[in-house]
């Protein structure tokens, strides 16, 4: 099933909704959901596919691109990264953070093993449609601001719903 989400900001007096096709990003990679998948409160998901039988626990966040097979947990506080596949049957343990295809699994404190896999990984193409080179944070951080300027811009025009 193909699930059209909506960004969703909360203003002081209601909702406001934006449908995903006006995001470039989400364009690319949309939010894929199939049945009998259990996304616990306070997830985040990102232009990625879940497949059916799936859980994903409170505080996780599945990026761009990323695939969760039949099967798999994404346990509380899990992170799975950009064009990450993870299998069928998988477990993700909780606050680790998910690479790759093959999946490799980093606690936080790995910070250069986990800095290496993201480079190789490609995060900012991916969820940015931006090409600065991993060395050049100034560069990344710039095109990548502009990137969600333009994007935060199309909300200028945005009415606010009053909430029921």
């Amino acid at each position: 099933m193909r699930f059209e989400y909506y960004a969703e900001a909360k203003a002081q007096s209601g909702f406001v909704k934006k449908p995903y096709e006006q995001y470039p990003y989400n364009r690319e990679h949309p939010v894929l959901i199939g049945n009998n998948v259990f996304v616990s409160p306070h997830a985040t998901l990102l232009g990625c596919t879940i497949e059916p039988c799936v859980y994903i626990a409170t505080g996780v966040t599945v990026l761009h691109g990323a695939v969760i097979h039949s099967g798999a947990v994404v346990a509380v506080g899990a992170f799975v990264h950009a064009r990450t596949v993870v299998p069928s049957e998988f477990f993700v343990p909780p606050n680790t953070i998910a690479i790759g295809d093959p999946v490799k699994l980093f606690s936080p404190d790995q910070k250069d093993a986990l800095a290496d896999a993201i480079k190789a990984n490609r995060f900012a193409e991916t969820a940015f449609g931006i090409d600065a080179g991993w060395e050049d944070r100034i560069l990344r951080y710039t095109q990548t601001t502009e990137v969600r300027s333009k994007e935060f811009g199309s909300h200028f025009g945005d009415i606010v719903k009053e909430e029921k």
